[in-house]
């Protein structure tokens, strides 16, 4: 009866091995973390059973708290500069993309290379260029003549958070473009060409007609950012610094859950407080998850038809 019953849905057999992968990395991690923020630490070791004591030493308890919505407000500026630049550059891009152009299939490559690289070989990579002595950033600066603008970038509290980003920015920005010119390219050229017959402009055309239609990619490419930028972890760990307390100024939570879990002789955080890590992880899976829900309701309500 089993084997008839997959007779019928033999899409369940394709479905099987991606799903059991699903439940043992995501979900078993995931419910294992909400019953370990459920209970005391005692450094690696299980104790007593103690509810939502852990989500109250995150949210209202010095340090954890002081250090849980700073994280929470660099994780938020890390997004919303990633969200310009890819709204920005990246749908721009991707609209210059589209048009037929000698030398645009290299430079389309050129910028979704490093989206194939790995976060801590970009990391490594850039804490190499922006080395304050040696580094090859500084050198070009001072070789175009912009000496002043030469510093130690990831070394003071000023500069840490927007470099870390806008490297970020540099790996990333080739998936929008990629998606962003998919998303043009599903745009029937009939409804542009209809409005140039009506006398609209390039602006108008792009504005009435371009815009509206791709805005659910965009929402979705939006929606994915967020979701990577309140999970980053790597790059952040590899290239984190500044002067006197590096996490204040470029912890974003993936660092602070890691090191409030790991501890971190930089940070005085003592080792093995998986209760209160874990309660972190699952705030952030709450903050991802709500956020993810509302912005996907958003974008089927702003769809638009023509």
């Amino acid at each position: 009866m089993v084997i008839r019953w997959f007779q019928k849905n033999i899409y369940v057999l394709f479905l099987l091995p991606g799903l059991i992968l699903y439940t043992v990395f995501m979900v078993y991690p995931l419910t294992s973390a909400l019953g370990f923020s459920l209970f005391s630490w005692d450094g690696l070791v299980r104790g007593a059973y103690c509810g939502l004591d852990n989500f109250r030493t995150v949210l209202q308890q010095a340090p954890y708290n002081i250090r849980f919505w700073n994280a929470l407000k660099h994780n938020t500026i890390f997004f919303g500069i990633t969200f310009v630049l890819q709204s920005t550059l990246g749908l721009f891009l991707a609209v210059l993309f589209t048009r037929q152009r000698r030398g645009y299939g290299l430079l389309q490559t050129l910028f979704f290379l490093p989206y194939t690289l790995s976060m801590v070989i970009v990391g490594f990579l850039w804490l190499l260029l922006l080395n304050p002595t040696w580094g090859a950033f500084n050198k070009a600066l001072h070789l175009l003549g912009l000496g002043k603008w030469a510093q130690p970038w990831l070394g003071q509290t000023e500069t840490a958070l927007f470099t870390v980003i806008m490297v970020n920015a540099w790996r990333w920005l080739g998936f929008p473009i990629l998606v962003f010119k998919a998303g043009l390219q599903g745009i029937s050229e009939e409804y542009h060409e209809a409005a140039r017959v009506d006398g609209a402009n390039g602006w108008q055309v792009f504005r009435y007609i371009t815009l509206p239609l791709v805005m659910p990619t965009i929402g979705m490419v939006t929606i994915l950012t967020f979701i990577w930028i309140f999970n980053t972890f790597e790059l952040v760990f590899v290239m984190q610094g500044s002067s006197g307390n590096p996490y204040y100024s470029t912890d974003i939570l993936g660092t602070f859950f890691y090191r409030t879990a790991f501890g971190d002789s930089t940070t005085g955080g003592e080792p093995g407080q998986i209760g209160i890590a874990s309660a972190i992880a699952i705030l952030m899976f709450l903050i991802v998850a709500i956020v993810s829900y509302f912005g996907v309701r958003m974008i089927r309500q702003s769809e638009v038809e023509y």
